[in-house]
């Protein structure tokens, strides 16, 4: 049950908005790099 406890003391208003911050700042190399692959044609 310490495994649940320790989640429910988290933020998760702040967590979710860290996973989308990290998704948003991810995804912009990743868009880089099929452009890239793709010769710079999407």
């Amino acid at each position: 049950m310490s495994f649940f406890s320790v989640f429910g003391n988290l933020n998760w208003e702040a967590m979710v908005q860290l996973t989308l911050l990290a998704l948003i700042v991810l995804s912009g190399p990743v868009v880089i790099f099929l452009l890239a692959n793709r010769g710079g044609d999407l």
